[in-house]
C-alpha cells in the first residue's frame, strides 16, 4: 500500500490536522486499514479525541540545549489536541508506540498526579531553583485542560512555592487562570508568550485546526497585558512563502495588543513531521509547495531539516538573513526589541505543610 492509500478520508478526520496515522519510527510492524473482503459497506467513523491517563513519576524535565534560554521544562499533557501538523513534538509520540500523525491529536495523555509530584520535586533539599518553561513541547492550554485541569493545578503549586515560570501558548484558556497569574507577574515570577502563526483565519484553521482563531490571540494579549502580566508574540513557526510574508503584520498587530517584545522560529520538520507537512502542502496549497520546500532546503544545507545548535530555529543561508534583518527591522521600529524582564528567583521558598513542626526564630 502506497503512502496515498494509506490517507485517511476527510471525513473521518474533520477539524485535524495531519492526514495518516502512519507507524512510529520505532515499530517493527505498519498498521494499514484494508477490506475484510465482504461487499458490505463500512461505518466510516470520525476520530474522536481519546485521554488517558498517566501517573507520572518525574515532571520535571531538565534540558541540556545549549541555544535554549531554559533548563527545565514540564508538560502536563503528552500529545496535543490543537493539531498544528507543523509541531516539532509529533516525533514523541513514536516513543509510546503511537502514530506522530493522526494518533498525536487524537491520543492523548493527561499526567494526573503532576501536580503532588511537582510539589515532591520543589520540596526536595537537593533542589536548586530556576525558571520553569511550560509549553514549549505540547500546549498546556489545549482543549482538554478545559476538563483535566492539570495546568491549573500545577500553577497552585508553583504559586506557592513562590517558583518562577514562563508559559508558551496559543490557547484563549489562559484568560482563565488569571486570578493565578496575575499575582505571580506582580511579583516577577511570570512572562507569557502568545503565538501567532497567522492573521489569516482560514490559513490557521487549516494549518492548526483547533487552535483559537488568531483575532481570538490577539484579544487574548490584550487581556493578559491588562492584567500587568508580560507578554511576548511569537510569530512562531514562519513558514516560507506561506506565513513568512506576515511577519510585520503580526508584530504590529502583537505590538497593537500590548506585547512588548517579541520572537519567532522557523518551519522546523524533525523525523515523521517532514512527510506529515508535505502531505498536507499538497493537499491545502499544492501550487506553492516545490516553492516552500525549495526554501526550507536552502535554510538547511540541502536537506528538509537539519538538527544542528544555534541554527536549527533560524536557519542559514541567504533567505534566512533576509528574514532575521526584515524581523530585526520591524522590532526596532515597534519597541519590541527589548528582551522580557528576567524573572526572580530569590522569592522561592517551600510552603509548610500540615504537621510541620513550625520554626520558633
Amino acid at each position: 500500500m502506497d503512502h496515498e492509500e494509506r490517507i485517511i478520508a476527510p471525513e473521518q478526520r474533520r477539524g485535524r490536522g495531519a492526514a495518516t496515522r502512519e507507524t512510529g519510527r520505532f515499530e517493527r510492524f505498519s498498521r494499514i486499514g484494508c477490506s475484510d473482503g465482504w461487499d458490505i459497506p463500512e461505518e466510516q467513523r470520525v476520530l474522536r479525541t481519546e485521554v488517558r491517563p498517566e501517573q507520572a513519576r518525574t515532571i520535571i524535565n531538565y534540558v541540556r540545549s545549549p541555544d535554549l534560554p531554559f533548563d527545565r521544562s514540564l508538560n502536563p499533557y503528552r500529545g496535543c489536541e490543537h493539531g498544528c501538523i507543523y509541531c516539532f513534538a509529533r516525533p514523541t509520540h513514536a516513543y509510546m508506540g503511537l502514530s506522530p500523525g493522526l494518533d498525536f491529536e487524537t491520543k492523548l495523555t493527561a499526567r494526573r498526579n503532576a501536580p503532588e509530584v511537582l510539589a515532591r520535586e520543589l520540596s526536595a533539599k537537593r533542589y536548586s531553583v530556576a525558571p520553569l518553561a511550560i509549553g514549549t513541547n505540547t500546549d498546556p492550554y489545549q482543549p482538554v485542560e478545559r476538563d483535566e485541569g492539570v495546568m491549573r493545578a500545577c500553577l497552585e503549586v508553583l504559586r506557592d512555592f513562590r517558583h518562577p515560570v514562563a508559559i508558551v501558548t496559543k490557547g484563549t484558556l489562559i484568560e482563565r487562570d488569571l486570578d493565578i497569574l496575575a499575582p505571580m507577574a506582580a511579583e516577577g515570577l511570570l512572562r507569557v508568550g502568545i503565538s501567532v502563526t497567522s492573521l489569516d483565519p482560514d490559513l490557521s484553521r487549516r494549518m492548526e485546526p483547533r487552535c483559537p482563531a488568531p483575532a481570538r490571540r490577539l484579544a487574548t494579549i490584550r487581556a493578559l497585558v491588562g492584567a500587568a502580566i508580560p507578554v511576548r508574540v511569537m510569530a512562531s513557526p514562519l513558514v516560507p512563502a506561506l506565513t513568512d510574508p506576515e511577519l510585520e503584520h503580526i508584530l504590529e498587530a502583537g505590538a497593537d495588543a500590548g506585547a512588548t517584545s517579541a520572537s519567532y522560529i522557523m518551519l522546523r520538520l524533525p523525523r515523521e513531521v517532514a512527510d506529515l507537512w508535505q502531505t498536507w502542502l499538497e493537499e491545502h496549497y499544492p501550487d506553492r509547495a516545490k516553492r516552500v520546500m525549495g526554501h526550507v532546503r536552502d535554510m538547511h544545507g540541502g536537506e528538509v531539516y537539519s538538527a544542528k545548535w544555534f541554527h536549527r530555529m533560524k536557519g542559514e543561508g541567504v533567505y534566512a538573513e533576509l528574514i532575521a534583518q526584515r524581523f530585526r527591522r520591524v522590532t526596532r521600529a515597534l519597541g519590541l526589541d527589548e528582551a522580557q524582564p528576567a524573572l526572580r528567583c530569590d522569592l522561592f521558598r517551600v510552603p509548610p505543610r500540615e504537621g510541620d513542626q513550625l520554626k520558633l526564630f
